[in-house]
């Protein structure tokens, strides 16, 4: 693609929220001059060698899981949440809500619906025909302090979001948007506060640039540039680090944000048989003692396997997938602390990358796993255990260990209070066989300050999605996109 050509709009990150805003962009009549810049590869492209090796391989550049169109949510297990008509606020999914209100949101939400149906979601809605079962669950949840939210859910699964967002690809470039994919963007391209447009290199290139005040122009001088009056930032939480780097070198306004840490369990089917039933997917907030930490359920896979992940400097993570057609006979969910740091310490990014790295020596680079009988003796888990466990791990490149060892005292204890008082409610979710992964951590970079148009301080420069901390989620992720492209 030409260097130093000028872009009505340029798009950085092609996940739900970017994908979203160049279909409205078409819509309006707007898309004649728009660039979507990706530094992972394309749909179709995007194959995790862990299925046919067992182990995770590390692909290089970019683990395909976690980058490439559609981004990381859409391979994971493909969940749209959604709302219930009666609901006074919006409950999952995010903040789009604060910046456009409830009402909007619902409208937009309602029309993201309709875009993926039409591109081959699943007509059939969970969680909406058990009303008075669910309402009885809630009630047994809040005598334990622990609240549940049941909202409709659109399961795409992580196979057929790969067909979806396929047809998704292949209408965009139809419609002659421009997409470049194994592009990575280094810098931003901004003078005086107003932005200018962007810095590439290709993905492939093995130069590290490291961003920071006193970059070096010369290097920079040799690598293609793009220019637009209109930059939006749609990175999502792979490129949290990434963007509060930018927001640190361009003195673009943001604050701390929050990292989510904690682990992804698996459990059997038959103990989650009423939630995977009347909801698909249950999500519960507690603020256990003695902390009162907020924890929460997340991301549930009915039937479901777990799989690993890597982020930037090899990290590897925990997530959930669960497939239409392939099923195994666990369900797994991640149980998260939110971790908000004050005065003095204000890296949540750092903290988690640490918690990560520590957990990551402890299984020589792979997901480390425990059975939660071990943690309760104050013992680590050995491999002849994990062997003869009833809970058999879906993950099979999971290290048995000891997450103690990495995951900080007070995070383990909300997490292991968390599932003491989970049992009072779900009869067998505190069984000794049942697993935690480590490390699962959700980053999102500090808090883009936006207005009302999604402007950040720096004129022309946009933020929309899960990266600077608007949404968490495919569905808001893709209104916002939605809200942005009407926007500009």
């Amino acid at each position: 693609m030409e260097s130093n050509k000028k872009y009505d709009v340029i798009v950085i990150g092609m996940g739900p929220s970017s994908i979203f805003c160049a279909y409205e962009l078409i819509q309006l009549g707007k898309a004649k001059n728009v660039l979507l810049i990706e530094q992972g590869k394309r749909v179709e492209n995007r194959v995790c060698p862990i299925e046919k090796t067992g182990k995770c391989t590390k692909c290089k550049p970019f683990c395909n899981i976690t980058s490439g169109f559609s981004g990381a949510g859409a391979f994971s297990d493909g969940k749209l949440s959604l709302y219930n008509s009666e609901d006074d606020d919006i409950y999952v999914g995010g903040n789009l809500h604060k910046y456009i209100g409830v009402d909007e949101t619902k409208k937009l939400i309602d029309y993201s619906d309709d875009i993926y149906l039409k591109f081959g979601a699943d007509p059939k809605l969970e969680g909406t025909e058990y009303k008075e079962e669910v309402s009885k669950i809630r009630k047994k949840s809040l005598k334990q302090g622990i609240n549940l939210i049941d909202i409709p859910i659109r399961h795409l699964g992580t196979e057929k979001a790969h067909e979806l967002y396929g047809k998704l690809e292949k209408y965009l470039e139809e419609n002659n948007i421009n997409m470049m994919f194994e592009t990575q963007v280094v810098d931003l391209i901004i003078e005086e506060n107003v932005v200018k447009g962007v810095i590439t290199k290709s993905s492939n290139d093995k130069r590290i640039l490291k961003i920071d005040k006193k970059q070096n122009i010369d290097i920079l001088d040799g690598l293609d540039k793009f220019y637009s009056d209109k930059v939006v930032i749609a990175v999502g939480r792979k490129g949290a680090n990434w963007l509060s780097d930018m927001c640190e070198k361009h003195n673009i306004e943001s604050r701390a944000g929050v990292v989510d840490i904690g682990v992804r369990y698996e459990l059997p089917d038959s103990v989650m048989k009423d939630i995977n039933k009347y909801m698909y997917e249950g999500k519960f907030i507690g603020y256990p003692y003695p902390f009162k930490d907020k924890v929460r359920t997340f991301c549930q896979n009915p039937s479901g396997f777990v799989a690993s992940e890597v982020y930037d400097n090899n990290l590897t993570l925990v997530n959930g997938h669960s497939y239409k057609d392939k099923k195994s006979t666990n369900t797994n969910l991640a149980i998260l602390v939110s971790h908000n740091f004050t005065y003095p310490f204000n890296k949540p990014i750092e903290y988690g990358r640490n918690v990560a790295k520590n957990l990551n020596e402890l299984g020589q680079g792979n997901v480390v796993v425990q059975r939660l009988g071990d943690i309760n003796r104050g013992k680590r888990t050995w491999q002849n255990e994990l062997d003869n466990n009833t809970v058999v791990p879906t993950l099979k490149s999971a290290v048995p260990g000891d997450i103690t060892f990495a995951i900080g005292y007070r995070t383990m204890t909300d997490i292991l209070q968390f599932i003491k008082e989970m049992d009072k409610i779900i009869e067998g979710f505190a069984h000794p066989d049942n697993l935690l992964y480590g490390p699962e951590i959700k980053f999102y970079s500090n808090k883009v300050s936006i207005n009302e148009k999604f402007e950040t301080s720096v004129k022309g420069l946009y933020s929309i999605g899960d990266g600077g901390g608007m949404t968490r989620g495919l569905m808001m992720a893709s209104a916002s996109g939605i809200q942005m492209a009407r926007n500009l």
